[in-house]
């Protein structure tokens, strides 16, 4: 099995190099990931300017590219130019912080992957809740991903896998979680924003937003299976038309438009 591997945390975060140890047992894994952090960067890619990369080695673990870009575009790059053969799946992650609910349309974790889909390679996002302390380990949530991205890979090497872009959630790993596996919904009730306001240089104001979601929603939704000690699968697509409501819009008595 061969796999891409990136992430939004950057390509020497501790979320990726935990996965590539893990992943590597199973597969032929090639990284191209962002060379600085592009959390919460959604799905931008870079039209503007150029993409420069370079081959970076990371803690003796792997060597891989390094983009100066956002995670779709290393998705893009890597599967446009940079690798030889395509992989049969891509893989974004471990992402520091958990994407569930609305944060999953901000995410440029799921972006990476949602690209992929895109491009036609069955695809994976696997982000982990923060820890209370302030420090996310990422060993065991790495070991169980390997099995839940083997299990994809093989079904997608079968040609009978069960989605085309799957949104993994690890809670904060502890001795007693997770609880067990759980597929469920994203949830879409906002987020509860705070943006502090800080004097910055020359005492112009800055904001800085804060918050996290007030309202854990029900048991079927990402969000309250996560904060239950869950690991979460959610099946994405990348279509987001409101197929409910394509009738109703087209029965609208819109204005006369044609010249």
């Amino acid at each position: 099995m061969r796999i891409l591997l990136t992430n939004d945390d950057g390509i020497t975060a501790p979320g990726i190099v935990a996965l590539y140890k893990e992943l590597s047992k199973i597969a032929k894994v090639s990284v191209v990931a962002p060379d600085t952090v592009q959390s919460a960067c959604g799905h931008g890619i870079t039209i503007r300017e150029p993409l420069t990369i370079k081959k970076t080695a990371v803690d003796g673990v792997f060597e891989g590219w390094a983009v100066r870009g956002k995670p779709a575009d290393c998705v893009k790059l890597a599967l446009g130019k940079l690798l030889e053969d395509r992989p049969d799946i891509v893989v974004s992650g471990i992402n520091d912080g958990a994407n569930v609910g609305i944060n999953v349309l901000y995410s440029g974790t799921v972006a990476a992957a949602c690209e992929g889909a895109i491009q036609g390679v069955p695809s994976m996002a696997i982000s982990q809740l923060w820890a209370d302390d302030g420090e996310t380990i990422f060993t065991e949530s790495a070991r169980l991903s390997r099995f839940i991205v083997e299990s994809f890979g093989q079904s997608v090497m079968q040609g009978n896998h069960p989605c085309q872009l799957l949104n993994v959630n690890f809670p904060n790993v502890t001795d007693e979680r997770p609880m067990g596996l759980r597929v469920a919904s994203q949830a879409t009730h906002r987020t509860d924003d705070e943006y502090k306001r800080v004097s910055g240089e020359n005492g112009q104001p800055e904001f800085h937003l804060q918050g996290w979601f007030k309202d854990h929603g029900p048991p079927e939704h990402d969000l309250r299976a996560l904060i239950d000690g869950y690991v979460v699968l959610t099946p994405l697509h990348v279509d987001m038309t409101d197929h409910a409501r394509l009738k109703a819009i087209a029965e609208w008595d819109w204005p006369d438009v044609t010249r």
